[in-house]
């Protein structure tokens, strides 16, 4: 059976974490609530795009969970099929059916039986542009030319008469769009939306009265001391999440002065999950290379301040889309990508893979620094 998300997230978590969003809460509110990461609550919206499923019903003349249940007690006490279908006020023939299709009366099993039932009801009639060519070919066509699915469903509502099978509405194209289990509009297509985003917002979405993307007493790069700047001093580091495939990420740290690469591996990208890698990796370093840590603006370090009491480094945020005040960072994330090729799963390399790779990086020599590689700078400014 198709699952709304990871494994592990019951079924009425799920429910709820799909109420949140249709009530207008954020990632981070529902994230929050139901004390998951931001991650998980992601995967889940955007295998439905944001656009919350059906919710699941049983039609009445269906057996229930509570008449299955009722069917497997009686197969149990040795019971024959038509008493139970007497007991419980059925044909014969339905309780017959059903204990055949599932196994049989040995291996009849309650909870299984329900589970193949709700499969089995699973048949989704294809969607409109999966039935019609012409007008799926028009639709990508148009989203290509960069129109909004509201301006091809007016367009073609004008040109064509009802039941010429030539007219959509503009949700069907989004829904098309954004569940791409349905198979009909390409994902690249997103792209030529003015909003570009990966999921579907809903209607009562808003940021009113939400702090989004504000991290509470950062402190601006531009009150970092001066030795910083000069890059005379060692141990002021820049760092930032090299991304992979399927939200996974790696952390890299930079050392300003001699380019010494760090890489730590997270299990998510929340807040608790970096802040709990830097710690780990960052102690193991000398207590003089431990000044100062400049990041991006991201919410995975929010925790800041819990980051400077656990290693000692004075973090420092650079200002938004300002990639160039990190810049040792960016130069490195770019030569990681050697190792770490962009559509990499990172979740599979352990923290000595990783080491590794750092070595590696850290042992070759630098045009910077003049054809030194950064692991003997360091080891020369610690001497």
């Amino acid at each position: 059976m198709a699952k709304m998300g990871r494994p592990g997230m019951p079924d009425e978590r799920k429910r709820e974490l799909w109420d949140r969003w249709q009530a207008g809460e954020s990632i981070s509110q529902i994230s929050a609530a139901l004390a998951k990461p931001p991650g998980s609550v992601f995967t889940i919206l955007r295998h439905y795009g944001g656009i919350a499923p059906a919710r699941r019903k049983r039609r009445p003349e269906f057996l229930s969970l509570v008449e299955r249940e009722e069917i497997s007690r009686g197969l149990a006490s040795g019971k024959s099929l038509r008493q139970i279908a007497r007991e419980l006020k059925r044909a014969p023939s339905s309780i017959s059916r059903e204990v055949k299709r599932n196994k049989g009366v040995r291996h009849y099993r309650a909870i299984d039986a329900d589970d193949r039932a709700w499969r089995r009801a699973r048949r989704r009639r294809p969607c409109l542009l999966a039935e019609n060519e012409e007008l799926r070919v028009f639709v990508a066509s148009k989203l290509a030319d960069d129109w909004s699915p509201q301006q091809i469903a007016g367009h073609l509502a004008k040109c064509y008469p009802v039941g010429s099978g030539m007219r959509i509405s503009h949700e069907t194209i989004y829904k098309s769009l954004f569940i791409q289990t349905r198979g009909v509009l390409k994902r690249e297509l997103q792209q030529h939306l003015r909003s570009k985003r990966p999921i579907r917002r809903h209607k009562n979405s808003s940021t009113k009265g939400q702090r989004r993307c504000e991290i509470i007493d950062a402190v601006s790069i531009r009150e970092r001391p001066a030795e910083v700047e000069d890059r005379a001093v060692p141990g002021h580091w820049e760092g930032d999440l090299l991304l992979g495939r399927g939200l996974s990420q790696v952390a890299t740290l930079v050392e300003r002065s001699t380019r010494y690469t760090l890489l730590v591996k997270l299990d998510g990208r929340d807040m608790r999950s970096v802040t709990e890698g830097l710690k780990r990796e960052v102690t193991r370093l000398p207590e003089e290379l431990r000044k100062s840590l400049t990041w991006d603006r991201g919410m995975e370090l929010a925790n800041h301040k819990q980051v400077s009491v656990d290693t000692g480094l004075e973090v420092y945020f650079a200002d938004p889309r300002s990639p160039w005040q990190r810049g040792s960072n960016e130069n490195t994330n770019g030569l990681l990508r050697q190792y770490f090729p962009k559509g990499t799963s990172l979740k599979g390399f352990s923290q000595d893979e990783l080491d590794e790779v750092a070595r590696k990086l850290n042992t070759r020599p630098r045009k910077t620094l003049d054809y030194d590689t950064p692991a003997a700078r360091l080891e020369a400014l610690l001497h």
